[in-house]
């Protein structure tokens, strides 16, 4: 068969080429452009399964080697799904308006060390609620700042050990640094008469005055008071005092050789109004009241 002179046909070029030819051809340039400028780590429909072989997650192809599935990419096929994908995520992200935030100016200080302060504890004789007040100074405060306070908790820092019992009083001011007070962990009384505070711009002096909620509960001592006490020790001598000398009473001296009741000595009953017993008077023998007999006279 004379292929030479068929139309389309050149002379040396062997005939005509097919439709499944060219379109091989096509590939194949598309597949070598491909290597040179995709780089298929980066592509997420890239996976290689447990075969060997390629596989592309968006169109749920498979593929025997790396040019193959490149040659897929640029096929009409794969972009359109690229095409639908992207339209059906477009749709699904809702696109709010953006919201025009206010720009604040971020002002940079260089500090100059700790402010000086003074605290005082006080406490209401009427209610005995206990209260604090804080003055602190600044004297090279910039000017349009007036300074700040804030009560942190033990969690929030981080430079002791969280301890719930206690919390932080904390006072900033540009362009000093930022001090802190540990107070006790209890409830502030909010209150306008028992929480306020005053900035004086003359004497670039900071006020801060609160008080400590009263317990609802206090702790009640079961001790009696300290009068009541010394008058029950009082009672308890005394007591004590009656039990010895009825124990004295009721027992009976030893049976001896000159035993005789009679010359028992009988004892007045204690004196309630002194609880220890008057020291005995001593003892004098009585003389003889009446004259001594006469003597018989005896002749010379």
């Amino acid at each position: 068969m004379d292929f030479q002179n068929r139309i389309g046909s050149k002379t040396g070029g062997g005939g005509p080429t097919s439709y499944s030819e060219s379109n091989r051809d096509r590939r194949e340039r598309l597949r070598k452009l491909a290597l040179e400028t995709i780089d298929i780590a980066k592509d997420p429909y890239f996976m290689r399964n447990h075969l060997g072989t390629y596989e592309c997650k968006l169109c749920l192809t498979l593929h025997n080697n790396e040019g193959s599935y490149l040659a897929h990419t640029q096929g009409k096929k794969h972009q359109s799904n690229l095409s639908r994908r992207a339209a059906k995520e477009a749709k699904k992200q809702l696109t709010l308006p953006a919201l025009d935030k206010p720009r604040v100016e971020i002002r940079k200080f260089v500090k100059i060390g700790r402010p000086g302060y003074k605290v005082t504890k006080q406490a209401d004789p009427e209610t005995t609620q206990q209260s604090l007040l804080f003055q602190v100074d600044y004297p090279g405060i910039v000017e349009g700042i007036r300074p700040k306070y804030r009560v942190m908790a033990a969690y929030e820092q981080h430079i002791e050990p969280p301890d719930k019992a206690w919390q932080y009083l904390l006072f900033a001011a540009e362009p000093y640094e930022i001090i802190g007070f540990k107070i006790p962990s209890r409830e502030v009384d909010n209150s306008d008469d028992k929480l306020w505070n005053e900035w004086n711009p003359e004497t670039k002096q900071f006020f801060l005055q609160f008080s400590f909620k009263i317990d609802s509960h206090p702790k009640v001592s079961n001790l009696p008071p300290p009068a009541q006490l010394a008058a029950q020790g009082q009672q308890q001598k005394l007591q004590q005092h009656d039990n010895d000398m009825d124990t004295v009473q009721h027992h009976p001296p030893p049976p001896g050789p000159t035993h005789n009741p009679a010359l028992i000595p009988q004892m007045r009953p204690p004196n309630l109004m002194h609880p220890h017993p008057p020291p005995p008077r001593p003892h004098f023998p009585m003389q003889s009241m009446h004259p001594p007999p006469p003597r018989p006279f005896v002749p010379l």
